[in-house]
């Protein structure tokens, strides 16, 4: 997280990256990265990047950095609001 907002996130052989959802195609062709699939919705502008492309410095500071300057644009998600306790009264 920064600034509030999802950045980067760490998973098993991938990491994740939310980036410009304009360059979204233009990225894809780099290879070595998909579009995250939750169910059977794509989802631009999030990918997963697969750990054996992040081997040099390059290649992680490339994705990184389009992290990184989509999240000083990006917006917030909307917080999911916690409802009160209900507290049961004796009687």
């Amino acid at each position: 997280m920064v600034r509030g907002k999802m950045c980067v996130t760490v998973g098993k052989d991938r990491i994740m990256c939310r980036i410009d959802p304009a360059i979204h195609n233009d990225v894809l062709q780099r290879g070595g990265c998909r579009t995250v699939l939750m169910g059977k919705r794509e989802y631009r502008g999030y990918f997963y990047v697969d750990t054996a492309v992040l081997k040099t410095k390059g290649e992680m500071d490339y994705w990184v950095g389009l992290a990184l300057d989509f999240n000083a644009r990006a917006k917030a998600s909307l917080k999911t609001r916690k409802s009160p306790t209900k507290v049961k009264r004796k009687t």
